[in-house]
């Protein structure tokens, strides 16, 4: 067999197994006989191989899209060739969750070991020049899914030896100001009591960075699925389903004592991306942590909340509700809560009512940017609009 064909996957530090590619593109997955930490929720161990007609939804879950994926592709093409495995090979030491991959000849997987300062990264006077910088630097390091151009890296603060990763998102001319849009969408997350990660914008709005959440305060890694993983869908079809759907997969992977704390956590993420019109809370963006599969598995924090009406005017949620995308009335959502999360009433006017604070407590922070980068005015006040049609809408 081609030694492109295979790869050695580990999870945390131990290998798990052998992924492989056979005759008629059938893609196999076989755990070591010595394996015992589960590559999946989905995937126990077991002597029998996982066989798949395309790449397993938990390894195609950090692939690389848009702009980061052409990054390596330019850089893989000639060399190596473009296609899912060599991305996995190239990308595959620093991957979102627990599992690495590595060369069947390779002993293990390897990491960057580098280190950027968080406070140059923020105050960074061109970050346009700074994000290219960092895309020829860790593009190939970068094993994490998403449109919007990002990368991952690690950083630490001044004054400080320990360090952490981070992902560093910009933005381009499709998407003008969407680090800003990003981090005021998502301190509005934050002040509605969502459970949120560290999150900063560069002091000229250039650049957003989130402190990665799969990991532990000491370095260990988390494992993370998405809800593409968790509905073993690949990630083309993460715009497929329901949140009635993602309100089931709830019940069947998160722990019994985590669930009440989930089901609210969720709604309250679907009520803030009607209020904000956020048309891309799709599957991938809502994902499970756990340190090991038999032990506490957890609903991720919430990440990726972007007002993307102000670009796509007519946009849509991504997901349905009784069938339809819509931006949905408030009985719906309410009917939604209480049939598939079994919220009380007491509970969903409390959400409905802390959404519309944080929105409000947030809106002069927006108004300050504005006032501060001039260059913002355009986004951040059809932002403002988009905010106030979605709180009077779900009043």
């Amino acid at each position: 067999m081609n030694p492109m064909n295979r790869l050695n996957v580990w999870t945390n530090d131990s290998k798990s197994g052998l992924l492989a590619r056979e005759e008629r593109r059938k893609i196999v997955f076989r755990y070591d006989p010595a394996a015992k930490d589960a590559v999946s929720l989905t995937m126990p161990v077991r002597l029998e191989s996982w066989a798949s007609s395309e790449l397993h939804p938990i390894f195609q879950m950090n692939l690389p899209e848009g702009d980061l994926l052409e990054a390596i592709r330019r850089a893989l093409s000639k060399i190596m060739g473009e296609d899912d495995f060599t991305i996995l090979q190239a990308t595959g030491g620093n991957q979102i969750g627990r599992n690495r991959f590595a060369c069947a000849d390779q002993s293990s997987p390897s990491a960057s070991q580098q280190t950027e300062s968080l406070q140059e990264l923020l105050t960074y006077p061109d970050t346009r020049e700074l994000f290219h910088a960092l895309i020829e630097r860790y593009a190939l390091r970068s094993g994490v899914s998403g449109v919007q151009p990002k990368v991952l890296l690690e950083a630490s603060e001044r004054a400080t030896l320990s360090s952490g990763g981070y992902i560093v998102k910009a933005w381009g001319n499709d998407y003008p100001q969407l680090a800003a849009n990003e981090f005021f969408c998502m301190t509005a997350a934050k002040k509605a009591g969502l459970k949120v990660p560290e999150f900063h914008l560069a002091a000229n709005g250039g650049l957003f960075l989130m402190k990665r959440f799969d990991r532990t305060v000491d370095g260990r890694h988390l494992g993370f699925e998405d809800m593409c993983s968790l509905q073993a869908l690949g990630t083309a079809q993460k715009y497929r389903g329901s949140y009635e759907r993602v309100a089931k997969s709830l019940s069947y992977f998160i722990s019994g004592a985590q669930l009440p704390k989930a089901r609210r956590q969720l709604f309250a993420t679907l009520v803030l991306s009607c209020m904000v019109g956020n048309g891309d809370a799709h599957l991938k963006n809502f994902g499970v942590l756990y340190a090991d599969p038999k032990d506490e598995i957890a609903l991720a924090p919430v990440y990726d909340i972007v007002t993307t009406c102000v670009y796509i005017r007519e946009d849509v949620p991504a997901l349905s509700i009784c069938g339809t995308k819509k931006w949905w009335p408030r009985k719906i959502l309410e009917q939604f809560a209480t049939a598939h999360l079994m919220l009380t009433r007491k509970e969903i006017t409390a959400t409905f009512d802390h959404v519309s604070d944080a929105l409000s407590e947030t809106r002069p922070l927006v108004q300050a940017h504005i006032h501060d980068h001039p260059e913002f005015q355009e986004i951040g006040e059809r932002m403002l609009d988009i905010w106030n049609e979605g709180v009077v809408r779900l009043s």
